[in-house]
């Protein structure tokens, strides 16, 4: 399925601009065409200093940047975000996973990381987790519009995942494909 979740960056609490997604099943690719809003600037040198490597795909100077920022700000969860992002962007899925939900032990209170946790999800076909990401993310934050369309994506996914089961155990009818055709990207 073509559906994309987007990973998200801290809006409401804390200035970021972490700009992603998830194909489902096929990796990362950038969405900063995807954006619904403009990004707003990152404050501190050190923020603006990592995006811009990013940005270059620096990946490796970038990563090596966030860890000298963070070995004096261990906490910081703006940094801790962008440092998943290139964790992801660089393949390392799983280091990006322990702290985005490191992210989420330490800052309950904040949605962009269940957000970029349910994307991580999704991509690895666990569409169960995805979903509890996504429904903690828009419980913290009701309007939160980038959960809030991951979570329609996620909706459509799962639809039509059970037709297509449903189809496969011997349902053929009209109705059912026409929701297929419906949901289907």
């Amino acid at each position: 399925m073509s559906g994309l979740l987007h990973f998200s960056r801290f809006t409401s609490r804390l200035p970021g601009a972490l700009i992603a997604g998830v194909l489902f099943g096929t990796g990362l690719m950038s969405l900063s065409a995807h954006a619904q809003t403009p990004a707003p600037k990152l404050v501190g040198d050190a923020y603006r200093n990592v995006e811009r490597l990013m940005a270059t795909h620096a990946y490796a100077q970038a990563l090596t940047a966030a860890d000298g920022y963070l070995a004096q700000h261990a906490t910081d969860p703006q940094m801790r975000l962008l440092k998943s992002r290139i964790l992801t962007v660089t393949g390392k899925t799983a280091e990006a996973k322990a702290l985005l939900q490191g992210l989420v032990q330490d800052y309950p209170e904040i949605p962009e990381p269940y957000n970029n946790l349910a994307a991580l999800y999704a991509a690895e076909g666990d569409l169960g987790m995805a979903r509890e990401a996504l429904e903690t993310a828009v419980r913290l934050h009701p309007r939160y519009a980038i959960a809030l369309e991951n979570l329609g994506d996620l909706y459509r996914r799962m639809a039509l995942d059970a037709y297509e089961r449903a189809r496969a155990a011997g349902i053929s009818t009209p109705t059912l494909a026409a929701k297929i055709r419906a949901v289907a990207p």
